[in-house]
């Protein structure tokens, strides 16, 4: 049982995306093993019940007009580098999607998506290094005096988290975090 390779997303089981499921997909009628169980923008309600393969080969967009990542949100509203079309489709149509507290925002640098690695706390970032903790700074509205308990407080599993990309051509970390 395997599941298809997803360029911007490329461990989805590992990011908690994709799971182990017995379920049918209700998209293709087939038991493969796995479901998605992140964000579905459709407008029939079908959250986690939708294969990998489904995702992958565009049938889940194509058959419920199924979106993973708002297509908007890839380039975080033009708040990041802007890229081609194809890419936001390739994001929003037939790339696993994660789970945010607030609206999911997918990553982009040097015109291209960034590549999801997961999410992450205070521990994981330091990993990242200082490049990292100052762009998320950058992007967060939290002021200098507040900036270092925040960053204390981030939590892989909790409120406030860190969601991190690679960018697929110069390497950069970065992301962005959110709480609920």
């Amino acid at each position: 049982m395997n599941i298809p390779e997803f360029k911007y997303h490329p461990d989805p089981i590992k990011t908690g995306s994709i799971v182990l499921s017995e379920d049918k997909c209700i998209c293709c009628d087939q038991k493969n093993g796995f479901l998605y169980i992140g964000p579905v923008y459709a407008e029939a309600e079908i959250d986690e019940q939708i294969c990998p393969n489904c995702i992958s080969n565009g049938l889940a967009h194509n058959k419920y007009g199924a979106e993973f990542t708002d297509i908007a949100g890839v380039g975080d509203y033009g708040h990041w580098d802007n890229v081609v079309d194809s890419v936001k489709e390739e994001i929003a149509f037939r790339t696993p999607g994660f789970i945010g507290w607030q609206q999911e925002r997918w990553w982009t640098h040097c015109n291209d998506a960034g590549v999801f690695l997961g999410r992450a706390g205070f521990e994981e970032i330091i990993e990242y290094g200082n490049q990292l903790i100052e762009d998320l700074k950058n992007d967060s509205d939290i002021n200098d005096e507040d900036w270092e308990d925040y960053l204390r407080s981030l939590s892989k599993d909790d409120s406030p988290t860190a969601y991190i990309f690679q960018c697929t051509k110069c390497k950069k970390i970065g992301g962005y975090s959110d709480s609920h």
